[in-house]
């Protein structure tokens, strides 16, 4: 239990003794920016619809993501109406 207690003081003292980052790495004022207007994204629904006797078609595949474990074999779909 002396342990735990010794080790959070060292931790106590080392985290009081960090210095304040300079104010020439401090993050940009962003009151600037809140000012500005954001863009406006306008999304428009497709102007065809598939009619009754449309069909789905499907094109699947197996591909390589690189990860942080590993690289990884995950399956991917891409799907249309004809």
């Amino acid at each position: 239990m002396r342990r735990i207690a010794i080790g959070y003081g060292i931790v106590a003292l080392a985290l009081t003794s960090i210095a304040p980052v300079p104010s020439s790495y401090a993050a940009p004022d962003t009151r600037e920016s809140a000012t500005q207007p954001r863009p406006r994204i306008t999304i428009h629904p497709r102007a065809t619809r598939p009619g009754p006797n449309a069909k789905r078609y499907c094109r699947s595949w197996l591909a390589e993501e690189y990860r942080v474990s590993g690289t990884v074999i995950v399956p991917r779909m891409q799907c249309w109406w004809q």
